[in-house]
């Protein structure tokens, strides 16, 4: 078998899932094509792989290039952890919006930060996707990347790739909310379904009973509300916990960032919790330092953890692999899974992945409340797919136009100016729109 990783520089990731594949004893032999454009950083990963299969006693081989049909060619299965443009183009989507107000914590999903990052991306993975209709046409596409619904709607709409979005929110949230209660994971049950980064816990079981009603003390329980403040209030007024941390969702619509009084009420701490630009610490501002921390993993002669985490993707390949059938969240297009939200859009339900497929569960109506909001969202993922595909540049600033938290803070003038300048700030990443 042979699993291609694309942007394998990608470190954490591409160890992470390499390590969760091999824990598998069907994939202890299987090739791993290990691809990125940045040498160096394909460099750690390289060395970092053969430390891991070498610890592991592990007959599996390695292939490493910068050449992208090379990396797919007869691939089994292809997972995709890129950035385009690196931390060098997320500086523009964070601090040119924050000019005009509009104050993003992570930028990556939605919001000014989002549709430009998918304007950048979605070009890149269509031609990703292009190439394995002619290199590996049967492969299975497992996508990391973000804006993870806009990518996921793109491939849907102008490729055949056979592909599901990747997201770690519902399994970390599920173990976050069983930490509040004090009770053990594995004894939480639910049902969630929405959009990725904004799906809601629809049902929260504990030993088979509602927990929800445990979850509403702990509104009142400063040690715990102040970590999640956004998803607390959300919770406390719309009824339902929602996915992504504070941080994130803090972005998606137009209640807790678009005043300083707002913002200090609502993100208390920062960083996770809704931070300005906490995006560029999680990238890493110190970049020399941050070279030098990766060339200290990869020479390391310590061992590896090689534990298993509970990321989907090594269990999504095994099921589809041994038919051993497990139940995921993925991301997917919407052939009425979801009844009151866009035919055609992706959104985040339950699915059930075996040797024939991943087959995504029907959910009907969600409340209406979250509907709406997640509608919301929808319409400006729409809108930046079009973009990115056509290089409509009205459509692109029609996307940010609509984007809540934009809207809340800026007039249509002033957001006018902002794309443009985040058009001029990135047009070395963005060919489509000369």
């Amino acid at each position: 078998m042979k699993i291609t990783f694309i942007g394998a520089g990608s470190l954490g990731f591409s160890r992470r899932l390499m390590i969760d594949i091999l824990g598998f004893p069907e994939f202890q032999d299987a090739t791993f094509a290990l691809m990125d454009i940045n040498p160096k950083r394909l460099d750690y990963t390289r060395r970092i792989a053969e430390k891991i299969i070498k610890q592991g006693n592990f007959s599996a081989k390695l292939q490493v290039t910068t050449n992208r049909r090379e990396a797919l060619q007869d691939a089994d299965y292809v997972i995709i952890m890129i950035l385009v443009g690196d931390i060098e183009v997320i500086r523009p989507d964070i601090e040119i919006p924050l000019k005009y107000g509009v104050d993003q914590c992570i930028g990556d999903t939605l919001g000014p930060g989002g549709v430009f990052r998918a304007l950048r991306t979605i070009p890149v993975l269509i031609d990703i996707c292009k190439d394995m209709e002619e290199v590996c046409p049967n492969a299975w596409l497992l996508n990391y990347t973000n804006p993870m619904a806009m990518l996921c709607w793109a491939m849907n709409d102008y490729t055949k790739i056979k592909n599901v979005g990747l997201c770690h929110s519902v399994q970390g949230t599920a173990w976050q909310l069983s930490n509040y209660l004090g009770v053990p994971t594995n004894e939480i049950d639910y049902w969630v379904a929405g959009i990725n980064h904004q799906a809601w816990f629809l049902e929260f079981k504990w030993k088979g009973k509602d927990a929800y009603p445990l979850l509403r003390e702990k509104i009142n329980d400063p040690n715990i509300y102040n970590i999640e403040t956004t998803r607390f209030e959300m919770f406390k007024h719309l009824g339902y916990f929602v996915t992504e941390s504070s941080g994130h969702n803090s972005e998606y619509n137009a209640w807790f960032r678009k005043r300083p009084d707002l913002k200090e009420k609502y993100t208390p701490g920062g960083g996770w919790n809704g931070g300005t630009g906490f995006i560029l610490q999680l990238y890493g501002t110190d970049r020399e330092n941050y070279e030098v921390e990766l060339e200290k993993i990869a020479s390391s002669n310590d061992p590896v953890d090689l534990t298993q985490s509970h990321e989907y993707g090594a269990y999504i390949i095994h099921s589809l692999h041994t038919g051993v059938v497990r139940r995921i969240n993925g991301n997917v297009k919407n052939t009425g899974l979801i009844t009151n939200l866009p035919e055609g859009c992706c959104v985040e339900v339950p699915c059930y992945v075996d040797k024939q497929g991943i087959h995504p569960c029907y959910v009907g109506a969600l409340p209406p409340q979250l509907a709406a909001l997640n509608r919301s969202n929808i319409a400006v993922q729409e809108m930046a797919v079009k973009a990115a595909m056509t290089g409509d540049k009205d459509m692109a600033f029609w996307a940010v136009a609509y984007d809540p938290l934009t809207a809340a803070v800026c007039s249509l003038e002033e957001i006018r100016k902002m794309v443009d300048e985040l058009f001029e700030a990135e047009k070395k990443w963005l060919p489509q729109f000369t």
